[in-house]
């Protein structure tokens, strides 16, 4: 999945991105009792987790932050062209805390969103990190 001769902690924010991906699309097609929240919170953490790998392969620090707009500022610094991506980290954002408390539910359309949104951050990260797309 990760190149071997890439840094090893590179490679464990890419395997947990994408074990959180993995889950998140897994969750999202769930016939029994399917957890919408989860899918959602799983594809921003994906997000996450890959904007902290970009960090990571620079040499950067990683900051114990879960806030995606503030790791865009950051991996600006390594690739401003990164600013696209925005839009869909303010949407992904929104499922960090909002949807795990009572109150606010997600549902299979939030998921769907989430997941697509986690799938645009994913690509494009694995692009720069010279990942092949998957």
């Amino acid at each position: 999945m990760v190149k071997s001769f890439m840094n090893p902690l590179v490679e464990d924010w890419i395997e947990k991105a994408e074990g959180d991906f993995y889950a998140a699309g897994r969750e999202l097609r769930a016939r029994k009792m399917p957890a919408y929240h989860v899918s959602c919170f799983l594809s921003q953490q994906c997000a996450e987790k890959y904007l902290k790998a970009l960090l990571q392969a620079n040499e950067q620090e990683i900051p114990k932050i879960h806030k995606l707009i503030d790791l865009l500022i950051l991996v600006k610094q390594i690739d401003p062209a990164l600013e696209i991506l925005r839009p869909d980290l303010e949407e992904l954002e929104r499922y960090a805390v909002r949807v795990r408390y009572p109150g606010t539910f997600a549902d299979k359309e939030d998921a769907k969103a989430a997941f697509r949104v986690a799938k645009v951050v994913r690509e494009s990260l694995r692009r720069i990190l010279d990942l092949p797309p998957e």
